[in-house]
């Protein structure tokens, strides 16, 4: 599962390389332990996870499966931070294109992610990816539901 988050990431940030990202390997491995063995990976990203664009050293590893997207970073002494968003807690995604950067918002029911210096030719995309595929996931989780 490592190689196959890590290969994606590094395939991002060679289309994309104005993308800030600095620990890939390391913010991969965390990725790894999260995503279970079935899940299908969609789509996976860098960007840092903060309010400021100049706030450039908190690298979050972005993966998009067919059940969730899972935002994870590896602190730098010990330890993690993950955040998980299912479909039935997507609520939306706005972009924000800057000069040099872009930034993107993911709403989700009790809270916002925000992703900032992204490339603004990724900004597409990300939202194309995410937004399609957690809209088709929730279709199917309200029907998951149902038939229990």
């Amino acid at each position: 599962m490592y190689n196959e988050i890590y290969k994606r990431v590094k395939a991002f940030k060679r289309k994309y390389p104005l993308t800030i990202a600095f620990r890939l390997k390391s913010h991969c491995k965390v990725a790894a332990k999260h995503i279970d063995g079935d899940e299908k990976i969609i789509y996976a990203f860098v960007a840092q996870k903060n309010f400021k664009s100049y706030e450039i050293f908190n690298t979050n590893v972005i993966v998009l499966t067919n059940k969730r997207l899972v935002v994870v970073t590896k602190r730098l002494i010990f330890g993690y931070f993950f955040k998980m968003i299912t479909p039935d807690m997507f609520n939306d995604l706005t972009i924000k294109n800057g000069i040099i950067w872009g930034k993107i918002i993911i709403d989700a029911v009790k809270e916002k992610v925000i992703l900032s210096n992204i490339d603004p030719n990724a900004l597409a995309e990300i939202d194309d990816n995410i937004t399609m595929t957690m809209l088709e996931e929730k279709k199917n989780f309200g029907k998951e539901s149902k038939t229990n």
